[in-house]
């Protein structure tokens, strides 16, 4: 017997201590996955795309009605009394902003007080606090989007240094009031738990202490199983046996999940500030606090936007353990409580709103950075995008096209339109829209959709000819005349103006004001059709590498952000800035990794340049845009209307001096739209224009350029008392030294528009019937 017992006490030490080899070598496995996890980079932070920043400074152009959208779109909330951090107060002329402390690229700017003045829709005033002139001052700026990681897990990261000590205090008097005490597991709570749970029959409450559940939500799956269990409570140990208290609870407010949108994951409650309530989380009030504290216990149960009811009485519950442990004064309780729960309508302000936008960031970046680097680093990334333009292109759009549906009546949302808004001088793209509706994330029209361009092709054929100052002038007389081209394997080709009218002997610059299509076909051909590709190549288009007759008027594909960089190149003066999205891109640290600089090249003269821009003036004044010049006369702007063949793509590019824009308007299935450049894209044109504050284009011309009084009717000099004769540029030595007789009477087709039918709004640069009657011809 005595032989018995000691051999079982042998067996039974030695399964002890095989035991307890094999606990401590689990142990120490478990012990190295939570010190190579937690030691490292702790997440994979996706990168944060950001709008530019409101600038403000006196004389900035700026209404009250736009500054308070900006302030809206950032979180600002209006109040009554003294504002503080992320409020504003208006008092008539005066307004008060609290602006937030803001990072951008290339420094802060601190938190302060700020006093603003308008008057005429401008900034006339600018102080601090004190009272004292303030000379620039910058909003924080719009974040607008995100590239994630593969888990699509969201977060912005909180020092616990810098989270608001009610929303510590609150976290652990809820979730864990013996934290400070216990070593990462409370035996009390635990047994706690299980005497509830036994006696309620069913798993009610949980025992598990802030570290178990950081353990469990960073190393383990959420399966409930009793090796998830024994795992979690040893990973618990072990985090606190190599980790502060303070980096334990850091980690936790930043790791847990406090809810979903769609496929993003909302993790921390940074993030779940700004995903809830549109503000930092410093400027929380105690009832929200109490709100994001309670839906730890589950995110998605007491979701405020779904489940607004339950979230409610789990706040209430939250703030009555605030009062009990001496957070709130007893006095307050109810106040807070009879508040609503003030969560937002939808979700971040930025957040997906611009998905053209961020597809042009994302093929620029991608250039340079590799996928993990843009997902997992915590990248900062500084655009170009002004969300005030990109919402006014997003109204007149949405606006625009039933009523242009209605008024052809066309199926009702069977119209498509992509529109870019750039800077001219620096190449900055402001807005840009890729569909009808701005929240499609998925074919976008402006990079992508590549359609025929019509007449935008003639101000290249000008430049072209107008570089050729011996040959061409603004004055210079082209035929419009019936012609017919013979092309070696084709059938001759009789191009034909929109109104099948001819006109006789028409000034250049107006047949690139009316858009007529036979002289512009008659001077490409003088020029050769070969430079005017090299030219459109030169501008930043694209060209046939095989260019036809057919190409002057407009038989090329480009997308609108193409049209776009080549019309740039006019609205700059000759000088070819290349169009950029992103400012600079700063790692996680705020340092910089790429600063995007402005780079220019003259790639047309100056000269030639500004007669092409006095003949899209013409247009505007009295062409095919002159709706937009009698609605927007003041800006002087410079445009040029296009529509293709059958009227499937209505176009319209247009700039003043500081506001460049190109609107496409078609149908996806390429039907006709019965549009012309005119009647569709130029009214979407207008209305942006006409919302955006901006200058009018310089009348001052460049050197080199002298302007003489011209008979229109002969093209010689003339005097002001000459009834045909304006004042028009010239290339110093091409004018003309002949004078007219001014006996001659200039006929009512070229003098007068208004005379012509069509006129009115009417893009007469049309090759719709022309060219397709030819192109039957060839293709049975």
């Amino acid at each position: 017997m005595r032989h018995f017992f000691f051999t079982v006490l042998k067996l039974g030490l030695a399964l002890f201590v095989v035991g307890a080899l094999a606990i401590g070598l689990y142990a120490t496995h478990l012990d190295r996955i939570v010190q190579e996890r937690f030691s490292g980079s702790l997440w994979a932070l996706p990168a944060k795309v950001y709008a530019r920043a409101l600038e403000l400074y006196v004389g900035l152009p700026l209404s009250p009605a736009q500054l308070e959208r900006e302030l809206r779109r950032l979180g600002y909330r209006s109040t009554e009394g003294a504002p503080r951090a992320g409020e504003y107060r208006k008092a008539g002329a005066e307004w008060e902003v609290y602006a937030r402390h803001a990072e951008h690229f290339d420094g802060e700017e601190p938190e302060r007080l700020l006093r603003l003045r308008f008057e005429a829709e401008r900034l006339s005033g600018l102080w601090d606090a004190e009272r004292v002139p303030v000379a620039v001052a910058r909003l924080e700026p719009l974040v607008i989007g995100s590239f994630y990681p593969d888990k699509q897990e969201d977060r912005v990261m909180l020092r616990l240094q810098d989270t608001p000590p009610l929303l510590v205090h609150a976290l652990l008097a809820v979730e864990d009031r013996a934290y400070f005490e216990h070593h990462g597991v409370n035996p009390w709570t635990i047994m706690r738990a299980m005497l509830v749970n036994i006696g309620s029959g069913e798993l009610t409450q949980g025992g598990s202490t802030i570290t178990q559940q950081l353990a469990k939500n960073f190393f383990l799956s959420h399966e409930r199983t009793l090796v998830r269990k024994l795992n979690e409570l040893i990973m618990a140990v072990e985090l606190e046996l190599h980790y502060s208290k303070e980096q334990i609870l850091e980690a936790y407010l930043n790791e847990v999940w406090l809810g979903q949108e769609g496929s993003r994951a909302i993790h921390g409650f940074g993030l779940a500030s700004e995903f809830y309530f549109g503000r930092p989380i410093a400027e929380l009030a105690p009832d929200q606090i109490a709100l994001l504290v309670g839906m730890v216990k589950g995110a998605s149960y007491y979701n405020p936007r779904r489940n607004p009811e339950r979230a409610l009485e789990r706040r209430n519950v939250v703030l009555g353990v605030m009062a009990q442990q001496g957070l709130l004064k007893p006095e307050q309780l109810d106040l807070w409580r009879a508040r609503p729960l003030g969560v937002t309508e939808n979700a971040n302000a930025g957040q997906g709103l611009y998905p053209a936008f961020l597809q042009l960031v994302s093929q620029q970046l991608r250039r340079e950075y590799d996928e993990n680097s843009l997902s997992t680093l915590g990248l900062k990334i500084y655009t170009t995008l002004d969300p005030e333009a990109q919402m006014q292109v997003e109204k007149a759009v949405q606006e625009q096209l039933p009523v242009l549906e209605k008024s052809r009546k066309l199926p009702v949302d069977s119209l498509q339109a992509a529109a870019v808004i750039t800077e001219p001088v620096s190449g900055e793209i402001l807005a840009m829209l890729g569909d009808r509706n701005p929240r499609f994330s998925g074919f976008n029209r402006a990079l992508d959709a590549r359609r025929p361009i019509g007449s935008l092709v003639k101000p290249a054929i000008y430049l072209t000819a107008l570089e050729r100052p011996a040959q061409f002038t603004l004055s210079s007389l082209i035929a419009d005349e019936p012609m017919t081209i013979e092309q070696a394997g084709s059938p001759p080709w009789s191009p034909q103006n929109y109104d099948h009218r001819f006109r006789g002997d028409v000034p250049l610059y107006k047949a690139l004001a009316n858009s007529l299509n036979l002289p512009a076909v008659r001077v490409g051909l003088d020029v050769s059709v070969q430079e005017v590709a090299a030219t459109v190549e030169r501008l930043g288009g694209r060209a046939p590498e095989k260019p036809t007759p057919s190409m002057l008027l407009g038989a090329l594909d480009m997308a609108p952000v193409e049209v776009t960089q080549m019309m740039q190149t006019l609205a700059a003066g000759g000088f070819r800035t290349p169009m950029r999205a992103i400012r600079a891109v700063l790692d996680a640290d705020g340092q910089p990794l790429a600063r995007y600089v402005l780079t220019v090249r003259q790639d047309a003269q100056p000269q030639p340049v500004f007669l092409v821009t006095y003949a899209m003036q013409a247009t505007v004044r009295e062409g095919t845009a002159a709706a937009l010049g009698r609605a927007l006369p003041a800006l002087r702007l410079a445009g040029k209307t296009g529509t293709t063949n059958d009227m499937r793509d209505s176009w319209f590019a247009g700039f003043s001096a500081d506001r460049l824009m190109v609107v496409w308007v078609g149908r996806d299935d390429n039907q006709p739209t019965k549009l012309t450049g005119g009647s569709g894209a130029l009214p979407i044109f207008t209305q942006v224009i006409r919302a955006l504050p901006q200058q009018p284009r310089p009348a001052e011309a460049p050197q080199g350029i002298e302007w003489v009084t011209t008979d229109l009717s002969t093209g010689r000099r003339a005097t002001a008392a000459c009834p045909a004769a304006v004042d028009l540029p010239y290339i110093e030595g091409s004018a003309p030294v002949e004078w007219s007789g001014c006996g001659e009477v200039a006929p009512n087709d070229f003098l007068d528009p208004s005379a012509r039918p069509g006129a009115q709004g009417v893009d007469s640069g049309s090759n719709e019937e022309s060219l397709v009657d030819w192109l039957n011809k060839i293709i049975p």
